[in-house]
């Protein structure tokens, strides 16, 4: 089965930043661009597009032409680390760790692009220490370079320090307020609870796209801030904007297809997931493919899918290997598969990654294994930084109803107040445990 890029990877993870009143930089009529591999989508969001392909042919044309140059061997590195995010593909990442050592072997002192690039390819393993290690290392030997902040924040983000990663955005923001450092800084603003900074700092990032991957990114990120909030019109006209700008972007189809099921089109939304996982089967997609299957009674009356027969696949592989844990995985576990599993996946993903993500999924693997006072722990870290994510407040007041504590009908109300569409499948259990 080929490795696909996990959701929370550093090849899929975009920094936070701001805490008090964020300066988002210079407006964007002449943006500075950041480094080609600098972003990549907030954990649960998409990867950006585009471009893998058009630095990769120049690259290893250049490392034949100047074997000896270390910077061409670490931009050939960047080159691949791009493609393992555009096609969410993680074989490339051996090729850009083969280019890296190369590259370090011809300058392993004072080789500032070898040091970013192996930030970015640790983030992209899950081995966010390593990549702090390595973002230290660039932008100490570099103070006024935005690469290594980008590298930096991309780690503290997953390890969960949110003030550290913060500062690595503002920096990176003082120095290239481009798409990718506003990308990262509207990540954060809404993961503090900024929904409308946010939003304008999506606005910029479109603004200040020099790709069509990067814009289609913000665009889409546009579309899944107004779906959070339950706007289901804005989202779609971002959608839409996304596909326009990129046909097929897959985490627009996903998008798009989460709209119609809030419209009742279900099986116009099962389409569309359908040909999406076909091409692209990443655990996000699949869930949510499951889980909409799950509650539309004539498609839940056929059985399991191929959806659920490729997560489940993946859950076998993601236990067996021992690698990072997507988790979309652990919360197909808890809900659809066995319980345990999904808790020995998210322990193990826990001694690597600590975000607020992670915190939700282990939470709520814990709490469907029967260990809700366990879980309420991670729970209240999951709204640690006070952002109001439906599934987040779901999760906490489905805990919180199963330990007998008065404020778990608070939580699931302000669940459907914030998005009452946030997944068909448990939106009607949290509407039930409302009421009872």
């Amino acid at each position: 089965m080929r490795r696909l890029i996990t959701a929370v990877g550093g090849a899929a993870v975009v920094g936070g930043c701001v805490a008090g009143l964020l300066y988002l930089g210079p407006g964007t009529e002449s943006p500075t661009a950041a480094a080609p591999a600098a972003g990549a989508p907030a954990p649960g969001t998409p990867a950006g597009g585009g471009g893998g392909n058009g630095a990769l042919h120049p690259g290893r044309k250049r490392t034949k032409t100047y074997p000896r140059d270390p910077v061409g061997w670490a931009s050939l590195a960047g080159a691949e680390i791009e493609q393992a995010r555009t096609t969410l593909d993680a074989a490339p990442l051996e090729a850009a760790d083969r280019a890296l050592r190369r590259s370090l072997a011809l300058d392993g002192t004072r080789n500032y692009a070898a040091a970013v690039g192996r930030g970015q390819l640790a983030n992209a393993r899950h081995q966010f220490t390593r990549g702090r290690e390595h973002g230290l290392r660039a932008t100490r030997m570099a103070p006024d370079r935005p690469d290594g902040y980008a590298v930096l924040a991309d780690a503290e983000i997953q390890l969960g320090h949110y003030p550290a990663a913060r500062a690595a955005v503002q920096r990176l923001l003082d120095l290239a307020p481009g798409s990718a450092a506003y990308a990262r800084a509207a990540y954060d603003l809404e993961t503090n609870g900024r929904p409308a900074d946010a939003g304008i700092a999506l606005k910029r990032a479109v603004d200040s796209a020099s790709t069509p991957g990067e814009r289609a990114f913000a665009q889409t990120r546009l579309g899944d801030l107004a779906w959070s909030r339950g706007q289901l019109d804005r989202a779609a006209a971002y959608y839409r904007a996304a596909l326009d700008t990129e046909p097929e972007y897959p985490y627009a189809v996903a998008g798009t297809a989460r709209v119609l099921a809030a419209r009742g089109e279900p099986g116009k939304a099962l389409d569309a997931y359908e040909r999406l996982t076909e091409r692209t089967p990443l655990p996000q997609f699949l869930l949510e493919a499951v889980e909409l299957r799950a509650s539309t009674p004539k498609a839940g009356d056929a059985g399991p899918g191929a959806a659920e027969a490729a997560l489940s696949a993946q859950v076998r592989l993601s236990r067996a290997d021992g690698g990072p844990v997507d988790p979309h995985l652990a919360l197909f576990a808890a809900d659809h598969g066995d319980p345990a599993d999904a808790v020995g996946l998210m322990r193990r993903e826990w001694a690597h990654t600590r975000s607020v993500i992670t915190a939700d999924a282990l939470a709520w693997a814990l709490h469907r294994d029967g260990r809700s006072g366990e879980a309420l722990e991670y729970a209240r870290r999951a709204a640690s930084t006070g952002w109001d994510n439906a599934l987040f407040r779901y999760h906490r007041g489905a805990i919180e109803a199963a330990l007998g504590l008065p404020g778990a009908r608070r939580q699931l109300r302000e669940a459907l107040e914030t998005n009452p569409h946030f997944s068909p499948y448990h939106a009607v259990r949290a509407q039930e445990l409302t009421r009872e």
